[in-house]
C-alpha cells in the first residue's frame, strides 16, 4: 500500500504510551540496518499496529509490508486487539498494563450490558408476536439472533481485581494502586508515574489528596511528590502515636482510640460497596444471558 494512503488516527496512536527517545533511536537504528521486518497491521486503510515503524520508514523512504486484520467489526474490536497485543509485550510498563486491563474491563462490561439488553428486548418483542412452533436445539433462535446483533462479548470478564492482575501480569496490590491513580490522580501525577519519577505506591498515596494539592506537589518536581506521599503516610500513622501517648498519660478513653480504625473501616466499606455494586450489575447481566440461553 502507498504510504500516503495509510490513515493514522490520533486516538490509536495515543492509545499506548510513546517510546522514550532512547527506545525510538534504537528502533530507528535497527530498521535502518535491517529493514522493517514486521508487517504493519491495517484495518482497511487505518493503521492499527506499527505506528513507530511506519513513521521511521516514511521518514527515510524505506519499504514495509502490511497485513489486513479482517476480524475487526468496529473500533472497539480494534481497541481490544491492541490491548491484548500490548498486555503481552515486555516493553509496556506496569502502570500502562494496568490501565489497559482496566480499559478492557470497561469495554467488556459495556458489551455485556448491551447483550443483556438486546436479549431482553428481543424476548419482549417475541412475546407479543403470534405463537410459533417450539424451537429445536440448545439455543433459542430469538436469543441467538439478539446476540448476533450486538458486538461479541469476550470470555475473560476481568470481574475481580485478581483477574485484572493476571491479565496485566501484576499483583492485586499493584492493580489497586493503579485503579486509585487512574480514577483520582491529577494528570501531572500520572505523568510522573509514566516517566518513572514516582512509584505506583507513592502515586496512589498522592492521589488521595485534593487535585489542587496534587498539582502543587507536582509543580515542585519528583522530590516534592515523594515528600507529599510521605506526609500523607505520616499523617495516617500520627493518630496512632498520639493515641499511644495519651493512653500513657491516662487522658484518653476508648472512644479516642477507636477513631482512626473507624475511619479506615468506613473507607474500606465504601470501596467494597462500590466494587460489589459493579460486580452485581455484571453478574446480573450475565445471569440474564445464561437464563435466556438455557
Amino acid at each position: 500500500m502507498n504510504p500516503e494512503d495509510i490513515v493514522v488516527l490520533p486516538e490509536l496512536k495515543a492509545y499506548i504510551d510513546p517510546l522514550t527517545p532512547e527506545e525510538h533511536d534504537a528502533l530507528e537504528r535497527s530498521i535502518l540496518a535491517e529493514g522493517c521486518r514486521d508487517a504493519l497491521v491495517l484495518w482497511g486503510n487505518i493503521l492499527v499496529d506499527g505506528h513507530n515503524r511506519f513513521g521511521i520508514c516514511h521518514k527515510h523512504g524505506l519499504p514495509f509490508q502490511t497485513v489486513q486484520n479482517t476480524r475487526f467489526q468496529n473500533m472497539e474490536d480494534v481497541h481490544l486487539w491492541m490491548i491484548d497485543q500490548h498486555l503481552g509485550r515486555r516493553s509496556v510498563s506496569e502502570f500502562q498494563r494496568g490501565v489497559l486491563a482496566l480499559r478492557k474491563r470497561e469495554i467488556i462490561a459495556e458489551r455485556r450490558a448491551a447483550a443483556a439488553a438486546a436479549v431482553v428486548a428481543a424476548k419482549a418483542e417475541a412475546a407479543q408476536a403470534p405463537e410459533q412452533a417450539p424451537w429445536e436445539g440448545d439455543t433459542d433462535p430469538v436469543v441467538a439472533q439478539a446476540l448476533a446483533s450486538v458486538p461479541k462479548v469476550p470470555e475473560d470478564a476481568l470481574d475481580t481485581r485478581e483477574a485484572l492482575a493476571r491479565a496485566a501480569r501484576l499483583t492485586a496490590a499493584q492493580v489497586k494502586a493503579i485503579e486509585t491513580i487512574h480514577q483520582n490522580a491529577a494528570p501531572e501525577v500520572v505523568a510522573a508515574v509514566k516517566s518513572g519519577e514516582l512509584s505506583l505506591n507513592a502515586a496512589a498515596v498522592v492521589a488521595t489528596l485534593p487535585v489542587d494539592e496534587q498539582k502543587s506537589a507536582a509543580a515542585g518536581g519528583a522530590q516534592e511528590l515523594k515528600q507529599a506521599a510521605k506526609r500523607v503516610r505520616d499523617g495516617k500513622k500520627k493518630p496512632k502515636a498520639d493515641v499511644a501517648a495519651t493512653e500513657a498519660d491516662g487522658t484518653a478513653g476508648p472512644e479516642s482510640t477507636a477513631a482512626p480504625d473507624t475511619a479506615k473501616l468506613q473507607q474500606r466499606v465504601a470501596e467494597l460497596q462500590a466494587e460489589n455494586e459493579r460486580l452485581r450489575q455484571q453478574v446480573k447481566a450475565l445471569q440474564d444471558l445464561l437464563a435466556e440461553q438455557g
